[in-house]
């Protein structure tokens, strides 16, 4: 495991450091100038308003010289952190050969497929890499699935975020993303998640998990509940948006049960909490379930170079060529700072060093929920 020196290195020395209160005055110059000519859809600086310069593994420094611990990682997409030495250089070597290929191989494309199926469990032998993001990885997901089935009908959960493109958004449960754009992709059916701090079931919490997963089986049993027999069932395997929510072994494995017992696909979706953030380099590993189908994104490009992709059994390999394609399915750059950094990952144990620090992390939050009249749960 790399030494917590080692990972100092890595970054800016002296975080965090405030030279000029933020926004300072060329932030807030940069600010206002993106006000005025970007999109009122721009979100993340009414929260975090700077304009920033460089990153440096954990570190950030913005245009008036501040410097701050990056708590946020640009959404999960930083998993070895910025400018890592090893990912840039695997970047600006393939920058010098080939920057993009559409599906054509190459033998960085074929390093990268094989980096991840090493990840991957043996079951989910096949790799299809299509849009440059993860909504991109979840439409394909479930136009496969709806491919091998025949049927049309997805049923998500209650608070799932998995997107913000078509079918991606209508899986979305959150009607702050829905409200105000016309009619969604139609047959998207939701369920309550086992979220025990706001139990929607009325049992005892224990007791939650078990509630949430015998009413899917109820629900794809009984005609009368109105579910139409879907395509897949597709969940976060840690619930993300919806307040990091994770779901017990017993939930998962008998998820996996019911979707097997009633001809559907399980589609995990570890766009944001997949590739080591949990303690394993796939957070349903820790269930010790094998979903059919399972999306990946945000860090799969190293250092943020945007590529996705799905895993899927080698059952479902049936779309004939060309079924379902997209323009920068051939980033290379993308491939060579991807597979960079899942190496060095695995290499420095990466997943195991989390899994360390994530324990001690909760033992300070749960005395902080303890201390306080606002926290209302840590969870982790």
């Amino acid at each position: 495991m790399i030494s917590e020196e080692e990972l100092a290195k890595l970054s800016f020395k002296g975080a965090p450091r405030i030279k000029a209160a933020p926004p300072g005055p060329k932030s807030q110059e940069i600010l206002s100038y993106q006000k005025e000519h970007e999109s009122s859809a721009v979100s993340y600086p009414k929260g975090m308003p700077m304009a920033l310069r460089r990153g440096r593994g954990a570190t950030l420094e913005d245009v008036d010289g501040n410097i701050y611990i990056d708590m946020f990682g640009g959404a999960g997409v930083m998993a070895v952190g910025h400018g890592h030495p090893v990912v840039l250089k695997a970047a600006h070597e393939q920058i010098d050969q080939i920057t993009h290929t559409l599906d054509i191989p190459s033998p960085t494309r074929k390093n990268m497929v094989e980096v991840l199926r090493k990840l991957l469990p043996t079951e989910l032998n096949r790799i299809f890499f299509g849009g440059p993001t993860g909504s991109d990885a979840v439409e394909q997901a479930i136009k496969l699935a709806r491919y091998n089935t025949g049927r049309n009908s997805i049923i998500a959960f209650e608070g799932a975020y998995h997107g913000m493109t078509g079918i991606s958004l209508a899986l979305t449960c959150d009607s702050h993303h829905r409200e105000g754009i016309g009619q969604l992709v139609p047959d998207v059916q939701f369920i309550p998640y086992p979220y025990t701090y706001r139990n929607p079931f009325g049992c005892p919490d224990e007791e939650a998990d078990l509630q949430a997963a015998e009413n899917l089986d109820r629900v794809l049993s009984d005609s009368h509940s109105g579910y139409l027999k879907p395509a897949a069932v597709i969940l976060e395997s840690v619930q993300g948006e919806g307040g990091t929510i994770i779901p017990t072994t017993r939930f998962m494995k008998r998820i996996r049960e019911i979707c097997n017992k009633h001809d559907v696909l399980m589609i995990c979706d570890e766009i944001q909490a997949g590739l080591g953030r949990t303690g394993k380099m796939f957070a349903f590993e820790h269930f010790d379930i094998v979903p059919d189908i399972v999306t990946m994104s945000k860090a799969l490009g190293g250092i943020g170079f945007p590529i996705a992709a799905i895993a899927y059994k080698d059952k479902l390999n049936t779309w004939p060529a060309g079924k379902s394609i997209g323009t920068f399915r051939g980033n290379m750059i993308a491939f060579a700072a991807g597979a960079a950094a899942l190496n060095w990952m695995t290499e420095n144990h990466i997943p195991e060093r989390a899994l360390e620090l994530g324990k001690k992390a909760m033992v300070l939050l749960k005395k902080l929920e303890s201390g306080s009249a606002i926290v209302g749960e840590a969870r982790g």
